[in-house]
Order: structure tokens, then sequence, then C-alpha cells
């Protein structure tokens, strides 16, 4: 069984969350906020090191308005991720400690369930805002289209149409497994679709940069302080 412990924006400031989830299988900790700035860990699930390889730090990122560092094991996922907070105007931090000796199912899983759990906790109720968001993100000759719905009925349609087995380390069929668990755990419906391409380093890559455009456009304000459903509520 999953222990998840959470901790919303309330001493952080707007839209932050932090979220540490612990099975036996993976152990994670996320801390996520949705527009951007200066964010930190009190402590790392990591064992102290005196070094850091170049392999642990090709996700990170640090400017005056993100900081962004993820370090899921797996370095495909990792650089997909990345892409989602850096285009997503998001600060993230991503540790997972999986159990990658069996192989990289549990650990793309997890991290989506938590990284969904983390969205859900830092966006609180969904009110003064858009809802529904659409992002085209080219990559050379992919392209790729994203639609979301902060529904809180979750629900995923991926499309990607990946051919190989795996891109680095990570199965493809794992890509769309992860913005499913994305999805359910973040409460909302979202529609990926590769348009086109041959490479599928290029088609995953396109898609997670449409997903962040789309999520950035449904989570900006609308200019009001109303729940944007004609039911009044979103639950």
């Amino acid at each position: 069984m999953a222990q998840k412990t959470t901790e919303n924006g309330s001493s952080r400031g707007a839209r932050y969350a932090l979220v540490n989830r612990i099975t036996n299988e993976t152990k994670i900790q996320i801390a996520v906020s949705l527009d951007g700035g200066f964010i930190t860990l009190d402590k790392s699930i990591f064992p102290e090191k005196t070094y850091t390889t170049s392999a642990e730090q090709h996700a990170s990122q640090s400017t005056s308005s993100q900081v962004i560092s993820i370090n899921t094991g797996v370095g495909f996922l990792d650089h997909m991720i990345h892409a989602l907070a850096k285009h997503g105007g998001w600060s993230l931090i991503v540790e997972c400690i999986g159990d990658l000796h069996i192989d990289d199912h549990h650990t793309t899983e997890d991290v989506g369930i938590a990284l969904g759990a983390a969205f859900k906790e830092a966006l609180g109720t969904v009110r003064g805002v858009k809802r529904f968001g659409t992002g085209f993100a080219p990559l050379d000759e992919a392209l790729s289209r994203a639609v979301v719905d902060l529904s809180n009925r979750p629900y995923a349609v991926i499309e990607l149409g990946l051919k190989r087995e795996k891109i680095g380390d990570l199965s493809c069929e794992m890509i769309p497994h992860f913005l499913e668990s994305f999805a359910q755990a973040a409460h909302i419906t979202l529609h990926v679709d590769c348009l086109r391409g041959f490479n599928d380093h290029h088609r995953a890559e396109s898609a997670f940069k449409a997903l962040a455009v789309a999520i950035k456009e449904s989570i900006s304000s609308n200019g009001t302080n109303e729940v944007p459903s004609t039911k009044g509520v979103l639950f």
C-alpha cells in the first residue's frame, strides 16, 4: 500500500505542493510550483554524495524564473518530464528511487501518479482559470497536439504511434502509461496525439511539449474568481 504525504501552497506561496509517496516498489519525492520561481527540498531522499555525475544533471536547469531537477533513474523519462516542466512554466523537483533492477514499469507509473497528485494539490480548487487548454508543438518533422480539461473527471486518450521498443532506457509502451497515470492522479481529462513524424524521440518529445503548452493555458487566469462550469462546481 502506498504511503503519501502532501504539503500545499499555504506555507510556500501560491500553487505549490510537496508530495512524498512510498511503496514497496518506489520512493518518490516531488516539489512543484505551477507558477515557477524558486523552490527547494528540505531533505533529499537520495543518500548523501560528495559528487554528482553528469548523467544525474542532464535534466536539471536553474534560471531566474524556474528551478528544474528531475532524477528518476530513467534518462529519457527525466528528459520528457524536464520538457513538460520547462514549457509549462513550472518549477519542479522530482526524486525517485525505484526497483529498476526489475524494469522501468513501477518507476514510470509511480512517478506519473505522484506528479499528478502534486499537480492536483498545487492547483487546488479549479476556480478563476480557463479550465480548457490546447497545445501544438513541433520537433523537426514531428508535430503533436494536446487538449486538456481540468474536469475533475480523470480520462486519457494517448495516440503517439511509437514504433521502437525503447527510447534510451524507457520502454515506449510506458510513455502513454505515464501520461495516463498522470491524468488519473491529477483528475484531468487529456488527449494527446502525434499527428506526424518518423523519429520516435521527436514524436514523444513533441507530445510532451504540446501537453505542457495545453496545461499552461488551462491553468492560466480567466480574469474571474468563478468556477468554470455550468454546474457551478467541479468535483
